[in-house]
């Protein structure tokens, strides 16, 4: 893939992200991808807001995203990463989240907060992507993990 790929235009927004992922509302987590070295890494955005549903239940009178919520938005990141980063003449693989290790997650993510999603490429390992990933609120590190993805064989 060439740096003058269409792709690869930043930001990426929220149409062109639903035509690189599968995922649609209420489960689509990633709002904006403002950067992308392609094999590498990627910075992403949620914009988290009050009218998210699960906030109904997660809880009420105390709105608290998540913890599998971040990691699946880290999850999507790490599949926009591996979607910009295929070449545009190969079929596009539809990756799923199949290891998560080192989770860890060490503030709370409210309404009004930006979650910024960080993704890193460990490496490539028979169809498998392992990524090390971080969210961050402010600056501030609310979670990270290292994630493996694995190319559907149903593709």
């Amino acid at each position: 893939m060439t740096d003058n790929d269409p792709r690869l235009a930043l930001p990426v927004d929220v149409e062109r992200i639903m035509s690189m992922l599968p995922h649609r509302y209420p489960f689509l987590l990633v709002d904006r991808v403002t950067e992308v070295e392609t094999s590498k890494r990627l910075l992403a955005y949620k914009n988290v807001t009050i009218n998210e549903p699960f906030f109904q239940g997660h809880f009420p009178g105390h709105p608290v995203m998540p913890g599998v919520l971040i990691v699946e938005a880290l999850a999507q990141a790490s599949g926009l990463l591996v979607f910009l980063s295929t070449p545009t003449h190969e079929k596009q693989p539809m990756y799923y989240l199949v290891k998560v290790d080192k989770a860890k997650f060490t503030r709370m993510v409210v309404p009004g907060d930006q979650l910024v999603l960080e993704v890193e490429l460990k490496r490539m390992i028979r169809r498998m992507g392992l990524f090390a990933c971080r969210a961050l609120v402010d600056g501030k590190p609310v979670a990270e993990a290292e994630l493996m993805c694995a190319e559907s064989s149903a593709g």
